[in-house]
């Protein structure tokens, strides 16, 4: 079974490596698009490094997550806007270099790449914090609130995550059109937040009492 789980793992992992690699690079024509290795490298080493360590640490999550399909319509249409905004964003990075086009200063690249690893690493504290945690919106059989550590600061530390992860790839690509691209995100995780935690508080024991505990969905003290 977890010769299985690895194969499958490892198929999505080199499929993700082509598809990114692909849509920078050709876009840019040209591998002399240094953001672009930078952006791989930070994105995929981690990536390699947290699926090897949920291979050990947790299968089944690691399994939760591979193989997660999402069911309900309006989630489907959030996750496919989702990747027309990667799909465009990395598309125009790569012309904006080809085309000699508006690039950010070399340092604001570097800045973007902190930022990424910063998130990277909350990201990875809430894997370990939630053993629930789902691709989709959906309430496990057995399924507890989690309410400390991050949890406890905002109802949803894994979009706070992903938020400033993804705001950060336009950064360390160095486009400020693709930026703008990447904007979608926030509006696209306020509809995905809203539909989630319907779907919580309907069929989660206790999230409504945990909902008044945190006020704060995303940004502490902000929203």
């Amino acid at each position: 079974m977890k010769k299985s789980l690895c194969c499958q793992a490892g198929l999505k992992f080199f499929f993700g490596v082509l598809m990114v690699g692909g849509l920078l690079f050709l876009a840019a024509g040209s591998f002399h698009y240094w953001q672009g290795w930078l952006l791989m490298a930070i994105l995929f080493i981690p990536m390699l490094g947290i699926g090897l360590l949920l291979m050990v640490k947790n299968p089944d999550l690691l399994r939760n997550r591979l193989n997660a399909r999402e069911t309900q319509v309006k989630q489907r249409w959030l996750v496919r806007l989702s990747g027309l905004m990667f799909t465009m964003g990395f598309i125009v990075a790569g012309l904006t270099y080809r085309w000699h086009g508006v690039m950010l200063p070399d340092w604001v690249s570097w800045m973007g790449a902190v930022l990424f690893l910063f998130a990277y690493g909350m990201y990875a504290e809430v894997l370990r914090e939630n053993r629930y945690l789902s691709r989709v919106v959906e309430v496990q059989d057995g399924q507890e609130v989690i309410d400390h550590g991050l949890y406890g600061m905002v109802r949803h530390p894994m979009y706070s995550a992903t938020l400033l992860l993804f705001l950060s790839i336009p950064l360390i690509l160095g486009s400020p059109i693709s930026f703008v691209i990447f904007l979608m995100y926030p509006f696209i995780l306020v509809m995905r937040i809203k539909n989630e935690e319907q779907v919580l508080e309907k069929e989660l024991t206790g999230y409504s009492a945990y909902k008044k505990r945190v006020r704060y969905k995303l940004i502490p003290l902000l929203w």
